[in-house]
């Protein structure tokens, strides 16, 4: 869609709400869908290629707003995330069309999926350890409790930790920044004979710092064997995986109990749009559900709906699953897998013109959108030329420590990015790293003649 395709839809858009307003009085103000209505109204998976703006748009009126608000929203959120774990091929067990134990939820974020699969974690051992020693309070079991993350996992598992009153340990990664499977069991064995109760464990698929994998085959089945809950934190990576030669990255995926991505940080969704599926929902919807009477309606206990309100922190929820139905329709898969495809081109051919440079420096592996490098040099070399590069503001990089090194991260996240682009951002990267080693030079030399 160009800039004219875009106001012409947008005034659209608008007139349809204008006339919503003006006859809004004409409109139930309650609908009588039965549950389950909208599934049969649409595909049960994506479309491969493209539809128009007002293919979709027709059937707002028609497949909608019938169900306006609640209805609809739940129900069009519940096929979507069964689209979408379709797209990235998900076992069947954590979607669900098939009446399964699974099912998907968006979240707002990848801090507020984490921070669920933790709570529902850490209730479910307390109720495991309290059924099979009595004696222990749950003041008692909750001292014990022990979370685990990599030491390149996000500070977000770190704030959940914090917010869920556990302590939380961090477990070393291998040289190529990826955790294993004994690295994870030698902690863990350490901290059982200490009398600590380990009862969550966050894997990684793309790092924030340097996109690293943790080795979810090594890790799954010390996860399951000692039953403790194992969440996957996908966020960025995740959406490379609709695309079939990078899906083997998620492999290992059938051993977790949740896993989690963003589609608003490379699917072309708007934020927020935070993808989260469990393997058992009941794990989830049995530490937050309430039920006041304000709340509750005829079909709650009839197990033909999904109730979100349990399956989240907040009460209140958007229609975010409306923005997901326009994406996944529009661009279509192969849209979708060319956008992913085009960015992890353009990592490499940064990559390439780094490599290329005998000054700089690739620091990990290239496997998606994500290019860590740096000047050879210390690190102080290195913080001046992050702090010209942005301070120059025609690009902006953000770093990151990898082991000892400050090293820095380029990143391809814009829709409409470009070789161009690219070639544009290593000159300039190129000329100011020229600037500053003179710099450093003369600023050396002159020290050396004092």
């Amino acid at each position: 869609m160009d800039a004219a395709e875009f106001r012409k839809s947008g005034k659209q858009m608008v007139d349809y709400i204008a006339d919503y307003l003006e006859k809004i009085d004409k409109r139930q103000v309650f609908p009588d869908v039965e549950p389950g209505y909208l599934r049969p109204l649409i595909p049960d998976c994506a479309p491969q290629d493209p539809e128009s703006f007002d293919d979709v748009f027709k059937d707002i009126e028609k497949i909608i707003m019938p169900g306006a608000a609640s209805p609809a929203c739940t129900e069009l959120e519940t096929v979507m995330m069964d689209w979408l774990g379709k797209m990235i091929n998900l076992p069947e067990e954590f979607l669900a069309e098939k009446g399964g134990q699974g099912g998907g939820v968006i979240q707002g974020s990848a801090s507020e999926a984490t921070l669920i699969s933790l709570l529902a974690a850490r209730t479910k051992t307390i109720r495991r350890v309290q059924s099979e020693k009595p004696e222990l309070t749950e003041a008692d079991i909750m001292g014990r409790l022990v979370a685990y993350a990599s030491d390149q996992a996000h500070s977000s598992v770190e704030k959940a930790a914090l917010i869920g009153g556990v302590k939380i340990k961090k477990v070393s990664s291998d040289d190529k920044f990826s955790v294993c499977g004994s690295s994870l069991k030698k902690v863990l064995d350490e901290d059982r004979a200490s009398g600590l109760i380990p009862f969550f464990f966050c894997a990684t698929l793309g790092t924030t710092p340097c996109c690293s994998f943790d080795k979810l085959f090594d890790l799954g089945p010390i996860c399951n064997k000692k039953s403790f809950w194992m969440h996957i934190d996908a966020a960025y990576a995740g959406s490379a995986f609709i695309c079939p030669e990078f899906r083997h990255l998620l492999n290992g995926v059938e051993f977790a109990d949740s896993f989690m991505f963003n589609p608003h940080k490379w699917l072309l969704v708007n934020f927020d749009c935070s993808a989260m599926w469990v393997k058992k929902r009941s794990d989830i919807t049995s530490v937050f559900k309430l039920e006041p009477l304000y709340l509750q309606h005829q079909h709650q206990d009839s197990g033909l709906v999904t109730d979100y309100r349990h399956w989240q922190i907040p009460l209140g929820r958007r229609f975010r699953s409306l923005k997901l139905w326009f994406v996944l329709r529009m661009y279509g898969v192969r849209g979708l897998q060319e956008h992913i495809r085009k960015h992890i081109r353009l990592s490499h051919q940064f990559e390439d013109l780094v490599l290329q440079d005998e000054r700089f420096e690739i620091c990990a592996e290239v496997v998606l959108g994500l290019v860590c490098f740096r000047l050879k040099g210390s690190n102080e070399l290195n913080k001046e030329l992050l702090k010209s590069i942005n301070e120059a503001k025609k690009i902006h990089l953000v770093p990151c420590h990898l082991r000892e090194k400050f090293v820095l991260r380029f990143a391809i996240c814009s829709r409409v990015v470009e070789t161009t682009h690219v070639e544009f951002a290593w000159q300039h990267i190129s000329q100011l790293a020229t600037d500053l080693l003179k710099a450093w030079e003369q600023n050396h030399h002159q020290q050396h003649q004092q």
